[in-house]
């Protein structure tokens, strides 16, 4: 949702780096704690997971090495658990080359896609083994949090089927947990067709309800309301013609797309949910030449901004030396 936020006075600015400097150091000495007095204390006892991160933002995949003492189970499972809502989803634990049990498991996050109802907050993983009746729980210690990967792609911070936030954190223990935050309000792009008469724009909406939008595409000093229609399951789409956005000056007129409701709720249009670490570059589209019927010819250029919001740029075609 659009809002303008304040603009922070002096002081505020100093308590909030002051708050920010607090904050690194309570982490730093959280990691101290962690490293030094817990994870060594539970190390007998619980599974070291050595890989543990969120693909494609909504699955989280574990690769752990089980203690000593553990036997071969005839049944192993991941536990998630917040409060009164558990998950269970089966693991794989099988003998390593060295004699050590190792564990492998998926987890599906998102009762939309048809896993895990997770929902704003901590949530507790936990590996139980099964003998028969009996049953173990074993803790699965993060002992090294997951680190960024250089590349032209990086980790998927947001499911692109459910729009939430998921990551892998650890508790002051030293526990594995996923961290989960709900989708918030957004307008994500799906699709951007251009001919010679107009624009369509396909998107996806997450967070705002059920409420079908209208759509304003906004320029300098200009603003074109095009209704909206859903062509599809959770895909709107909006149609604009391109005689309606012939450039007024020799530079580009630049517009950006903006989903409008009802409540006075206004959200930019955009692409957000990516693993992409240059979108601009790696999501550019092609500009066409087109000549509206009674106008002249012109550019048109759509792009993402660094934010991931589309614009769309109409530019007078250049004349010829």
């Amino acid at each position: 949702m659009t809002r303008i936020p304040k603009r922070p006075t002096g002081l505020r600015r100093r308590a909030g780096a002051v708050r920010y400097k607090l904050r690194k150091r309570v982490a730093a000495l959280r990691g101290i704690l962690i490293a030094r007095f817990f994870l060594p204390l539970r190390a007998r006892r619980g599974a070291e997971l050595l890989y543990a991160a969120i693909l494609d933002g909504q699955t989280v995949n574990l690769h752990a090495r089980l203690p000593r003492s553990a036997r071969l189970p005839e049944r192993a499972e991941i536990l998630l658990k917040r409060r009164r809502v558990r998950w269970r989803t089966d693991a794989r634990v099988y003998e390593g080359p060295d004699g050590v049990l190792l564990m492998d498991a998926a987890v599906l996050l998102g009762a939309e896609v048809g896993g895990a109802p997770v929902g704003d907050g901590r949530w507790k993983l936990r590996l139980r083994l099964r003998d028969g009746r009996r049953s173990k729980r074993c803790a699965l210690l993060l002992v090294r949090p997951p680190v960024p990967y250089e590349g032209p792609t990086k980790p998927m911070e947001q499911s692109a089927a459910t729009g939430a936030r998921h990551r892998i954190g650890r508790s002051f223990t030293g526990n594995a947990r996923v961290v989960t935050r709900t989708a918030q309000p957004s307008a994500e792009v799906v699709k951007v067709h251009i001919d010679h008469a107009g624009i369509t724009v396909d998107f996806r909406l997450f967070g705002p309800g059920e409420e079908l939008p209208w759509v304003e595409f906004v320029a300098s000093g200009r603003v074109l309301e095009q209704d909206a229609e859903e062509v599809a399951p959770d895909v709107i789409r909006v149609v604009v013609p391109l005689d309606k956005m012939p450039p007024r000056h020799k530079g580009a007129d630049q517009w950006d797309v903006v989903a409008c409701f009802g409540n006075g709720d206004r959200l930019r249009v955009g692409r957000r949910v990516h693993d992409v670490r240059n979108p601009t570059r790696v999501f550019a589209m092609r500009q066409i030449a087109v000549t509206p019927e009674g106008l002249g010819p012109m550019i048109v250029q759509p792009r993402y901004t660094p934010a991931g919001n589309l614009r769309i740029a109409c530019s007078p075609m250049p004349e010829a030396d």
